[in-house]
């Protein structure tokens, strides 16, 4: 089991109120799964996938990555997995608009004092993996919605992460556009092995998964007792 979290909680202070972001949360995630995070708008899902990217503590409970509590580790050790272990991607793909779709790659390397040529080779071959290997030159404003979020795959893919985060990954794509990008996550999935974790109000997108789970005010909740769906749709 690659992720166990018991009990797992995470209070927020607003003003004089105090929001409970999770509360008792108890999830496995095996290596290599396809896990979907669906649930309302203020749920909880990105707060849990913040626990799961090491990217914010609970309050209480237990966050084991490959067996390692998460709440424990110092800051270093924490740095050290974001670094290494995880690969982001992000509904406004955050990149560069002065750099090219080539150095924007190469800046997910450059902490790592990777040299040059090294790097550039590197995040052409990242590139070529989500089929931009001729568009690494051109600047963000130049690329399409998906192009953009390719590029973003690949800068997450440079570092060959053991787990792929996404939060709402295809929200800002059109269908045609979200569909080739789920299926590109879909093929680093079952041809690599790679684990991936989605936080998707999409359900399509969702049911594209191994597995999806829903939460809802901070807990995990069967799909059926919820205003989700309880199957997935066909898709269109």
């Amino acid at each position: 089991m690659l992720y166990g979290l018991t009990d797992v909680t995470k209070r927020y202070a607003r003003g004089r109120k105090v929001v409970d972001a999770l509360a008792g949360v108890d999830l496995a995630i095996a290596d290599g799964e396809f896990l979907a995070i669906q649930g309302s708008t203020g749920s909880g899902k990105t707060t849990l996938l913040q626990m799961l990217g090491a990217l914010d503590r609970p309050s209480g409970g237990r966050v084991l990555y490959d067996g390692r509590d998460l709440g424990r580790l110092g800051e270093g050790g924490l740095a050290e997995l974001r670094s290494h272990a995880f690969g982001f991607i992000f509904q406004s793909f955050n990149l560069i608009p002065t750099l090219t779709a080539q150095e924007n790659v190469e800046t997910a390397l450059v902490p790592w004092g990777v040299a040059g040529d090294e790097r550039r080779t590197r995040a052409h071959a990242a590139l070529a993996r989500v089929g931009l290997a001729e568009r690494g030159r051109h600047l963000p404003s130049e690329l399409s919605g998906g192009e953009q979020q390719r590029v973003g795959i690949a800068r997450a893919l440079v570092r060959e992460p053991r787990v792929i985060l996404g939060d709402e990954p295809t929200g800002n794509l059109d269908e045609r556009t979200r569909d080739d990008i789920v299926g590109l996550l879909e093929s680093l999935w079952r041809e690599r092995g790679q684990t991936i974790v989605l936080v998707t109000h999409d359900t399509w997108v969702a049911s594209r998964a191994s597995r999806r789970i829903w939460l809802d005010e901070g807990r995990l909740v069967p799909l059926d007792e919820t205003a989700g769906p309880a199957s997935p749709p066909a898709r269109r």
